[in-house]
């Protein structure tokens, strides 16, 4: 999939008249911790749209991605770029993203967890630094206008960050209340949903850990797993309006910073590292999901 690379675009974009509430998680993962995150047992429907079939996926790299010294270094730019296209794709169909089949519409159509890579650009910095919670609609909104990404109603857009942006707004502040968010805003006419996920080099102690990592990158290993939970939270809460439960906690949200069990791999460092699912040909650390019934739980897959 070719990239794009986009630079700063002088149009005015007045069709974005609004960003939707979003999912804004905790930062400081504990990645000792293998218990639910919650005693609560209960999620709720609330009567709103979940997202059905299969939804496009469009990474946009913000900032500086694959340029000379960025990232604080830049050294896993290359296999960052790489390795989380790769993951998205062996992401959809696996059985831990399965888990969000277990969450219907008012008629009983669930997601299908299905996900497909639509497409990649690189944006370098079109709305400036830091970001508002509006200017990542307005990101994305910016690739729409200038036919860098296709117009997708059903498509989920993901803005990953370099690590010398931040995103700063009222509830929002990466690396202190948050290190990934979904939310949705207004273009022509359409709801849009788009996903945010910081880049942990930023802030290693909040956003990850020092710990050796499965694919021997902190940035591209922790950005896969906050990328999968706000994936589970945009597909079966998409306009704030489908699944959540009485604190305001999403599934993924109400297992954040479990694990469950682990095993160990050898990473390409030459490391012991821990994992706790193969996707694909590789192996990732990410946190488990809620699964949905009388007997709620946290696990990686609906056969645990």
């Amino acid at each position: 999939m070719n990239i794009k690379d986009t630079g700063l675009v002088a149009i005015a974009l007045a069709m974005i008249v609004s960003a939707g509430a979003a999912s804004a998680q905790n930062a400081a993962p504990n990645a000792s911790s293998s218990g639910p995150a919650r005693t609560d047992k209960s999620i709720e429907y609330h009567n709103g749209p979940v997202m059905h079939g299969s939804s496009n996926v469009y990474f946009i790299w913000y900032g500086c991605w694959g340029t000379t010294g960025c990232n604080y270094g830049g050294t896993n730019d290359a296999t960052t770029m790489g390795l989380l296209p790769e993951f998205l794709i062996n992401l959809g169909s696996s059985p831990y993203f399965q888990i969000n089949a277990g969450y219907p519409d008012a008629n009983g159509a669930a997601p299908s967890g299905d996900l497909v890579l639509g497409g990649q650009v690189v944006d370098r910095y079109s709305r400036g630094n830091p970001l508002s919670e509006a200017d990542l609609g307005a990101v994305v909104a910016n690739q729409m206008a200038t036919f860098g990404l296709p117009v997708d109603l059903t498509g989920i857009y993901v803005i990953l960050t370099s690590a010398d942006v931040s995103v700063e707004d009222t509830n929002t502040h990466f690396c202190i209340t948050c290190c990934q968010r979904h939310g949705h805003f207004t273009y022509s006419g359409g709801e849009f949903k788009y996903v945010f996920v910081g880049n942990p080099a930023r802030c290693p102690g909040s956003c990850g850990s020092g710990a050796p990592t499965p694919n021997g990158t902190l940035q591209a290993d922790w950005i896969a797993l906050w990328l999968a939970h706000a994936l589970s939270g945009t597909v079966t809460n998409p306009l704030g309006t489908g699944w959540y439960d009485h604190f305001g906690l999403e599934n993924a949200d109400k297992c954040e910073g479990t694990y469950g069990a682990t095993y160990s791999v050898t990473n390409p460092n030459g490391q012991t590292a821990q994992a706790n699912v193969r996707l694909g040909s590789r192996d990732y650390f990410l946190e488990q999901n809620w699964v949905n019934g009388r007997k709620g739980h946290c696990a990686m897959s609906l056969a645990q």
